[in-house]
């Protein structure tokens, strides 16, 4: 009954604004864990007008449990804890676009990886939005090894030590600390109140992104039991996987063919983009229709022949000296940063085909939002045997996956794009692309020019389809050689 009532409550009133210190001084011997210009490569945000602070953020949070029926209930409620946020937003006031793009910073290998911003930040620093990285759970103490100072209080301790954890003993923190924590981050970007990260911005709206499970789940579990009259985050954009993940440090992620594992009647628009490479024994299990429902408003974007990862997630990436003095070690080198290579060796796949769609997906949704402009919807990637066991990707003469969200690349190809490399553990996880020769081009397109012409006319047209922005369209084709053969 208690555990009912403190989710009526959360209904009610608004979520809370937690506390806040900074911008946190920076010095020689002390600066932000990722900070922009301690990146690879290293990013001078004067120079496109934008600044960095970072922030120390506390409050308290409930630890929820999630039921089958997607019932939310308090397991341990107003627990302390304490996070960081790294701010980079336009210098001039009137460079601000009104969005804030809120990144769950990537934990995987146990510090922040700002893998969107990698992808999209050509995008967000043109268009004036303010792009926000949390620190998640995961990551607290390589935090605190970097830095104990800086990061004191960054804390998200378990607040019931003794409890048992099914045959495990308790765990010394709780993830389920940061639900509350993305919310009431959120509220802090929303105020106004001086000494706030955000005060003096005209705030419009804020829009939750990450790789993987953590925006799925919050936007299924966690958003519509903190609705105060207005959500929190006006629309969320996922890059795969989809799938959900547990609500506290004990509980059990949901199985595959649990309910709550597809996302829907959020009631602020959704936006899920998929690789090629994902979702075959990946996102084709939670597949659903668009929507344009004012409670279920949804698109899913399956990029034709992206693969999972490729360079632009690593844009941004820490030094490899403070990933030592973070966790203790760092995978390969910059410029290939995993311990075993592919076979043979192969570059990080560029461009990005999924960096493209990102950016178009984040400007179709702000217009979604802000405008009431529905986003476009785009035909799945064609399978073949639909529904069986055998189901593999349909493919043109070139290899490249049929219908998706086409970028340039793929409709007026000049190499052949794959999804996946040989080779051990990553690389079937990373694409990598074969460049056609002098005679394949003149068999395609009569000479180089004519290529580079067709190019052009389809970047255009893509542009007002909406699938690829102004700017995008216009650093592709000044890529291109527009030498002829």
């Amino acid at each position: 009954m208690l555990a009912a009532m403190a989710v009526l409550l959360l209904a009610v009133n608004a979520t809370p604004v937690p506390g806040v210190t900074g911008p946190v001084p920076v010095t020689a011997d002390s600066y932000p864990f990722l900070a922009a210009n301690r990146t690879t490569p290293a990013y001078d945000l004067s120079k496109v007008g934008y600044i960095e602070e970072e922030f120390i953020v506390s409050g308290a949070a409930n630890v929820y449990d999630w039921a089958v029926n997607g019932t939310l209930t308090v397991k341990t409620p107003n627990a302390p804890y304490g996070t960081r946020i790294l701010v980079r937003r336009p210098k001039d006031r009137a460079r601000f676009s009104g969005s804030v793009i809120v990144e769950l910073l990537f934990p995987a290998r146990r510090f922040d990886w700002a893998m969107m911003w990698g992808f999209s930040h050509d995008y967000l620093t043109e268009h004036g939005d303010a792009w926000v990285g949390i620190s998640l759970p995961a990551v607290a103490d390589g935090l605190k090894k970097f830095n104990p100072t800086r990061y004191a209080a960054v804390s998200f301790a378990n607040p019931t030590p003794k409890a048992p954890c099914g045959n495990n003993p308790p765990p010394a923190s709780e993830d389920g600390l940061r639900w509350d924590m993305i919310s009431q981050v959120g509220a802090l970007l929303r105020s106004s109140v001086a000494g706030r990260p955000l005060a003096g911005f005209d705030v419009q709206a804020l829009y939750l992104t990450t790789q993987g499970s953590d925006v799925a789940t919050y936007a299924n579990a966690i958003h519509a039991s903190l609705e105060n009259g207005k959500p929190v985050y006006d629309g969320y954009l996922l890059k795969a996987g989809f799938n959900m993940t547990r609500l506290n440090q004990c509980e059990q992620a949901p199985a595959a063919n649990d309910p709550r594992q597809v996302i829907k009647n959020v009631g602020v628009p959704v936006i899920e983009v998929a690789a090629q490479g994902e979702i075959v024994g990946g996102t084709l299990a939670v597949r659903r229709a668009d929507s344009d429902e004012i409670n279920d408003r949804f698109r899913l974007y399956e990029v034709a022949s992206a693969g999972h990862i490729d360079k632009s997630a690593y844009f941004g990436f820490p030094l490899q000296q403070d990933q030592i003095a973070a966790v203790g070690s760092a995978q390969g080198t910059i410029d290939w940063p995993f311990n075993a290579k592919c076979e043979p060796d192969i570059p990080l796949m560029e461009p990005s085909l999924m960096g493209l769609i990102f950016d178009s997906a984040f400007n179709n949704l702000d217009q979604w939002v802000k405008k009431g402009i529905p986003a476009p919807r785009a035909a799945r990637i064609r399978l073949t045997n639909p529904g069986t066991t055998q189901d593999v990707i349909a493919t043109d003469k070139f290899r490249h996956g049929l219908d998706g969200v086409r970028t340039p690349y793929i409709d007026v190809p000049d190499a052949v794009y794959f999804t996946n490399s040989p080779g051990p553990g990553t690389c079937r996880e990373i694409g990598h692309k074969v460049p056609f020769d002098t005679a394949q081009i003149i068999e395609l397109y009569g000479n180089r020019q004519a290529f580079v012409n067709l190019f052009r006319e389809t970047a255009d047209r893509l542009v007002k389809q909406r699938w690829l922005t102004e700017g995008d369209a216009k650093r592709i084709k000044q890529g291109l050689n527009s030498s002829s053969n």
